[in-house]
């Protein structure tokens, strides 16, 4: 069995994962959750490396197959898996980088290999019946308008959508300023129907406002969040589906994010483009939209070309 590396004397300063974790928020703009989430998880390995005799700066790839072994027994979900690996890989390439290890023992392991389910789809023709069915001259339904085509144009996350800045849309600008994951700001288009709509609810906005006070969003409610809330904005569109003839369990905030992308994959847009405006950080995110739009072309296929129909 090879020798395992001694622990750095840097190590003492803090200890490593502390030092991971600090690069991880200041070098990567981690959120807090996702530093939770590290740092449960390399406690969580840590405990099982001692039961064999090491640490959690000196364990090596023996370790992490048995850890990985041990989980997989207790019914751990790949997905799930797949998560603690990620830690464990960026956690081992940070100590290699930083000269606390001469070996990264996560090299040689596999990442659990992950089914991940094709997202929910709804056609261009199912979502202008959304949009048609949030009709209304009221307040409300001009908020709900506004959400819903602001949602579709840009790709928004729902918790970005509902807690968008005022300050976040400008009259006249073809986009929308967001913050993100890891408080990365970029630019989401917004179409002319979408600004319209935004224009629309602008002049009822002080409807939603407390008597006198002024709301930093531009969703603003009188509930505690002070916005719209992520459970109040997906039974609106619950709401909305029975309205527009779709079926409710279909429609959810989530899905009209999918809509955005695959519908621009549909028309011609590169997938770099399309990971951009959605904000992901990673291609691979992405590339699930390229397998729904072969599915989709697929089964256009086998249904229309001559050659694939059956003979009568």
């Amino acid at each position: 069995m090879a020798q395992k590396p001694a622990a750095s004397p840097r190590s003492a300063e803090g200890g490593p994962l502390e030092l991971f974790l600090e690069m991880m928020a200041a070098e990567r703009g981690a959120a807090a959750n996702t530093l939770r989430n590290y740092g449960r998880d390399l406690q969580r390995f840590e405990a099982f490396a001692r039961g064999r005799g090491e640490t959690l700066e000196t364990a090596g790839a023996d370790d992490i197959a048995a850890y990985l072994e041990a989980l997989h027994k207790q019914g751990l979900a790949a997905s799930t898996a797949a998560l603690k690996v990620s830690a464990l890989r960026q956690f081992y390439q940070f100590l290699y980088a930083e000269g606390l290890r001469a070996d990264n023992p996560t090299a040689a392991i596999d990442r659990p290999r992950l089914k991940r389910p094709l997202p929910k789809l709804l056609s261009t023709e199912e979502m202008s019946a959304l949009i048609e069915a949030a009709a209304g001259e009221d307040a409300k339904a001009l908020r709900l308008r506004a959400m819903v085509e602001t949602l579709y144009a840009a790709g928004l996350r729902v918790s970005e959508l509902c807690s968008l800045p005022l300050a976040a849309y400008r009259k006249g600008q073809p986009f929308l300023v967001v913050r993100g994951k890891g408080g990365k700001e970029r630019l989401a288009p917004l179409g002319r129907r979408a600004a319209d709509a935004l224009e629309a609810y602008l002049a009822e906005r002080g409807e939603f406002l407390r008597d006198g006070q002024a709301s930093p969003f531009l969703f603003p409610s009188r509930g505690a969040s002070g916005h719209v809330t992520t459970a109040r904005f997906a039974q609106m569109l619950k709401d909305l589906a029975v309205r527009a003839g779709v079926e409710p369990s279909r429609v959810s905030p989530h899905v009209l994010r999918h809509a955005f992308a695959t519908h621009l994959l549909d028309n011609g847009a590169d997938l770099r483009s399309v990971q951009q405006m959605l904000g992901h950080a990673d291609i691979t995110t992405t590339e699930i939209y390229t397998h729904v739009a072969q599915d989709r072309l697929k089964d256009l296929v086998f249904k229309a070309h001559p050659l694939a129909k059956k003979k009568r």
